[in-house]
């Protein structure tokens, strides 16, 4: 079964928490299963506000009952495992066991370079390996304990490149992205296939394992993607698709099942 969810930035005229807190609640009220947030400090324009995925996300979990919550990628190497094991276990519990914890390398250099972390992407590569492990060691050690046995774990990969979607087939989701398509270039359904045959190989099983892709379901490919194995869709919210305006219409008129 397929499972939807409103992708929604923390960036530019996303970066308002008020309106964050606002779709969130709506895409409960309009039938969506999920609101997964981005993670940001800054962005490529610096003028444009961002908000605190986490603070966003606690007001959400709040304000509903049902939706699966995320912020989809948090940027684990440039955050201290212990704040984020607390943040995520204390969400767990305030939402009553429906947090899913995506976490990867961060899409940008700057984040890290500007306050004094390394940027370089094998050096955070390996704190987001070290992270993990010691992230699912704090949630056992650390009281309250999540609602969760576990909360699962979802990481990204940059398909062809195959190491961070060996990294996700290791834990219990994966997000994949695309060199080669994206917001304007549709990701094939073949070519996603190809993501779920490796993920599959990697595992040897993908039973109990999520595999989430966002995009516009009116590209008209959903049904192709949860045929090919797909469990979870992903609409992508944006100022590149018409702001919090058309955000605001597409929550409203329900998931696209």
């Amino acid at each position: 079964m397929v499972r939807f969810a409103v992708g929604l930035p923390n960036v530019g005229e996303f970066g308002d928490p008020g309106v964050l807190v606002e779709l969130g609640v709506a895409a409960e009220e309009h039938g969506w299963d999920g609101v997964f947030l981005w993670d940001h400090l800054l962005y490529h324009d610096r003028s444009w506000p961002v908000a605190n995925s986490v603070v966003v996300l606690s007001a959400v979990a709040a304000r509903t009952r049902r939706v699966r919550l995320g912020v989809l990628m948090t940027a684990l190497p440039r955050r201290r495992v212990q704040n984020v094991a607390k943040e995520t276990a204390t969400l767990d519990v305030l939402s009553g066991g429906r947090l899913v914890v995506g976490a990867g390398l961060g899409s940008m250099d700057a984040e890290y370079a500007e306050f004094g972390e390394d940027p370089d992407l094998r050096a955070r590569a390996a704190k987001l390996d070290r992270g993990l492990e010691e992230l699912t060691r704090l949630w056992r050690r650390l009281p309250p304990a999540p609602v969760q046995p576990r909360i699962p774990i979802w990481c990204p990969g940059r398909w062809p490149t195959k190491a961070g979607l060996r990294r996700a087939a290791r834990w219990d989701g994966a997000m994949p992205t695309f060199h080669h398509f994206g917001r304007e270039r549709p990701v094939p359904v073949a070519e996603f296939a190809r993501v779920v045959g490796f993920l599959a190989a990697e595992r040897g099983s993908l039973d109990g394992f999520d595999i989430a892709l966002e995009g516009r379901a009116a590209d008209g490919l959903v049904g192709g993607y949860a045929a090919a194995g797909m469990t979870w869709w992903v609409e992508a919210m944006g100022w590149w698709r018409g702001g919090v305006a058309e955000a605001r219409a597409t929550i409203a008129a329900g998931p696209p099942r």
